[in-house]
């Protein structure tokens, strides 16, 4: 698609910066900036002390200019620092690759060498990349030879970005490209936000987690008695679930399956299991002490947008928030006169195929308003006048059904799910086709052409690249998880220009801030900005949302980690007990509360 006419100039731009104090979680700090205008090959070079001169950028951002950049949140964050407008057009090259090349093997990587690399263009060589990164990293002072170096740093990018842009601009789809880079600005912004964190807490949890270690280990493991010196033992773990009458899915070989997902998966079925398994994670993970949270007790990492092959973000799940054990989300606090909101789509995959697939049977069971309990009416495994109370175990057996042909599960993988036999999971999933055989025709539709094109797209563009060794799986999959990113990434971009702050995206959900007195109003519009999203995406078919509120002086909770915040808070404020602290400092556990509206 041909290139739209920017009368106001084409500008390829570049920062270098490092966190502010040194501090990861900290707003960037810039040191400098390459400006190259395309048309008329004009090149100019700024460094910190002129760009904190500047109140605007030093070149056009109205509607009749582009920027151009690699990568453009982290240009964009350095806008936001020096106080700058954003520019109404971005294109973001990353993003453009990332959509050329998706569910590619590349052999240099998607950074700007990889895509050098790929389109068989000069760059600078990894190696000094490094090296130059690691120079500006160390935030100065610089001598004159060492700054020019820098700026040379720079403008090799900028210069690297002109060709880049040469060899893909033929196969950049441009409406949909800038849509992306709008994106990246609402990236920007959350990156900026950042996530409220009670950093007292977060710093006692540092000071005292290799003490408390071993005492978690015992008072969680009175339970289960799987532990043996700090170390989970499988045998041990193993005479637990017989004791229990708990069948454990397996391995081939007969093991049984520690993964992270099918541990999580057996929590959720016998809750039993929760702490243990909140236990594992935080043992494993917890490097929560890798949440990157700045002076201003704000989370802040890259969300690494467009990461994944079906275009969501994916945020390091060590420096995020949303990334480690469930119970760390009590560290989540709105700050004075302030509260949060927690907005989160409802059964938005379910929404999504039934409004892609344009199966009515399942429209209307999404606008039912509890799509699972709906298809065991449609199905005729429950009455009409049936209930989440009357027929609850029913609509777990049809809700399990569900999410296994969301994910692609087989009949043995939903029996396990179930704690059933493969007999009746086949069942399950035979009434799934019986009762929604156009969802089905269009999933095997979407097979068919993965396989016959090598390709899938979105509604907005986004490319799946696909060959013999992707799994029908996966690709039935695609269309719900990659239109779902889409919708979350309009969201973002409708609620940016509403003014509204969002801290942070969670898959299918997003995580908003505001002052006290305008909290549920402006919940509430952003919930219709992602109801207007969903219809955007899905041809008029709106999808509902969950609001949760966090007022302060409350605290953010997850329901399935609250017995082990608890556990945790109660050992902290022993040891600061015992060590001469005052009692009772820990925050009460009866503050993690989430109000719903």
């Amino acid at each position: 698609m041909k290139m739209p006419n920017f009368a106001h100039g084409v500008f390829l731009v570049d920062f270098e910066f490092h966190p502010a104090g040194h501090v990861e979680g900290n707003l960037p700090e810039p040191v400098c900036m390459v400006v190259h205008e395309a048309n008329t090959g004009n090149c100019v070079r700024y460094w910190q002390d002129e760009l904190q001169q500047m109140t605007c950028a030093p070149f056009p951002t109205g509607s009749e200019a582009l920027m151009v950049a690699y990568y453009a949140s982290a240009e964009l964050d350095c806008f936001h620092v020096l106080g700058w407008a954003k520019p109404i057009h971005v294109l973001d090259l990353y993003i453009e690759f990332r959509c050329l090349t998706n569910g590619t093997q590349l052999a240099s990587g998607s950074g700007l060498v990889g895509a050098m690399t790929y389109f068989g263009l000069p760059s600078i060589g990894g190696t000094q990349k490094d090296a130059m990164r690691n120079l500006v990293l160390t935030g100065g002072p610089w001598d004159a030879k060492e700054r020019s170096a820098i700026l040379d740093y720079c403008e090799a990018d900028v210069r690297a970005l002109e060709s880049l842009m040469a060899a893909m601009c033929d196969k950049i789809d441009w409406p949909r490209a800038l849509l992306r880079g709008s994106y990246m600005k609402a990236v920007s912004g959350m990156q900026c936000a950042g996530v409220p964190i009670d950093l007292d807490i977060l710093e006692r949890l540092r000071l005292y987690w290799g003490d408390i270690q071993d005492e978690l280990i015992q008072t969680v493991d009175q339970e289960y008695g799987v532990y043996e010196q700090g170390v989970f033992r499988i045998t041990n773990f193993e005479s637990y679930l017989k004791r229990q009458n708990i069948d454990w899915p397996r391995h081939d070989t007969g093991r049984l399956d520690l993964s992270e997902s099918v541990f999580r998966e057996m929590a959720r079925r016998h809750p039993k299991l929760q702490a243990l398994h909140q236990l594992r994670v935080s043992l494993a993970r917890l490097r929560m002490i890798g949440l990157t949270v700045g002076t201003d007790a704000r989370n802040r990492c890259l969300l690494s947008p467009f990461r994944s092959k079906t275009g969501r973000n994916q945020p390091s799940t060590t420096r995020f928030i949303y990334g480690p054990a469930a119970w760390l989300r009590g560290l989540i606090k709105p700050a004075t006169g302030f509260g949060l909101a927690y907005i989160d789509y409802s059964q938005q995959e379910f929404g999504i195929a039934a409004a892609l697939s344009g199966d009515q049977a399942m429209k209307a069971a999404y606008e039912s308003g509890d799509p699972y309990l709906a298809f065991a009416i449609q199905a005729g495994a429950a009455p009409a006048t049936a209930t989440k109370h009357s027929h609850g175990a029913i609509r777990e057996q049809y809700k399990a059904c569900v999410l296994a042909v969301q994910y692609g599960m087989g009949a043995q993988s939903l029996a396990l799910r179930l704690g059933q036999p493969t007999e009746k999971a086949r069942q399950l999933l035979e009434a799934h086709k019986r009762t929604y055989p156009t969802f089905w025709r269009w999933s095997d539709d979407t097979v068919d052409h993965a396989q016959l094109h090598g390709l899938l797209t979105t509604v907005l563009g986004w490319c799946l690249q696909t060959g013999p060794g992707d799994k029908a799986p996966s690709i039935r999959n695609f269309p719900m998880q990659a239109n779902g990113a889409e919708m979350l990434r309009l969201a973002c971009i409708y609620l940016m220009q509403a003014g509204i702050t969002v801290c942070a995206p969670v898959h299918d959900a997003l995580l908003i801030e505001a002052p006290l007195d305008v909290l549920e109003p402006s919940a509430n519009q952003a919930k219709e900005l992602m109801t207007t999203a969903s219809k955007d995406i899905l041809g008029g078919f709106p999808l509902r949302s969950d609001v949760e509120l966090i007022r302060y002086p409350d605290r953010y909770g997850s329901e399935r980690g609250l017995d082990m915040w608890n556990m945790v808070m109660d050992l902290i404020n022993k040891r600061r007990q015992s060590a001469g602290g005052t009692p009772g400092s820990v925050p009460d556990p009866s503050n993690l509360i989430t109000n719903s509206i």
